[in-house]
């Protein structure tokens, strides 16, 4: 009965995953490559966070090596030949990327900053009314001045300054706050999530006032 039960479980699991690859190989012939990666995540993401953590040992690492996963996921995946499964690929990937922070942890992921964000705009600009027009940078900041005080913080401490996280971490803690290792660590993970979240947040907004085009969220 046990080895009917496992057999029935294998026989739904590679049909669910033959139904994910398809879905993902339709929507990259579409050029649909956001959306993709969406669900990619949505199905494989648990294993791969997963595969990252046991060779990474180190939930920090981890967690920037996701990050940095993700892009070189998107990144690849126009030219993807589809010549092994897509989960095959992603996690040659998630552990190609592990190895590159393994070799070199001093390296950190570039984040977009402001003056990027202008570049890809400014052939945008010509387009617009000259009593309409303000700078880029301007406007940007406008989008910044919507976000709460610590979100604000967090955006200068991170891109303007160009703070590693136990630096932001410092930054952010209270004067007389000692912390361990582990609660720095935890706190650091905590504040990437939130990062990652914001950068998110920002794009929408930069997307809703015209100033990147929906296709430089692929960047």
């Amino acid at each position: 009965m046990r080895v009917f039960e496992r057999r029935r479980r294998a026989r739904v699991q590679l049909e669910e995953r033959k139904r994910v690859e398809d879905d993902l190989q339709a929507l990259c012939a579409r050029g649909e490559y956001n959306l993709a990666v969406e669900q990619a995540l949505s199905a494989y993401g648990p294993e791969l966070r997963r595969l990252m953590g046991a060779v990474l040992r180190d939930e920090v690492q981890a967690q920037e090596a996701f990050s940095l996963f993700c892009e070189c996921l998107l990144k690849g995946l126009p030219e993807f030949r589809w010549e092994s499964s897509f989960r095959t690929w992603s996690q040659r990937i998630a552990r190609n990327v592990c190895f590159k922070v393994l070799n070199a942890p001093t390296v950190r992921h570039r984040h977009v900053s402001l003056s990027e964000i202008s570049a890809r705009s400014a052939p945008r600009r010509s387009t617009t009314r000259p009593w309409q027009r303000s700078t880029v940078k301007d406007r940007f900041r406008s989008l910044c001045e919507r976000l709460d005080p610590e979100q604000q913080k967090l955006l200068v401490l991170r891109v303007d300054q160009k703070l590693s996280w136990p630096q932001v971490v410092r930054a952010l803690s209270d004067s007389g706050e000692s912390l361990t290792d582990e609660q720095q660590a935890r706190k650091a993970a905590a504040l990437r999530q939130q990062f990652q979240r914001l950068k998110a947040q920002l794009r929408a907004l930069a997307i809703e006032e015209g100033l990147i085009a929906q296709s430089d969220t692929r960047a």
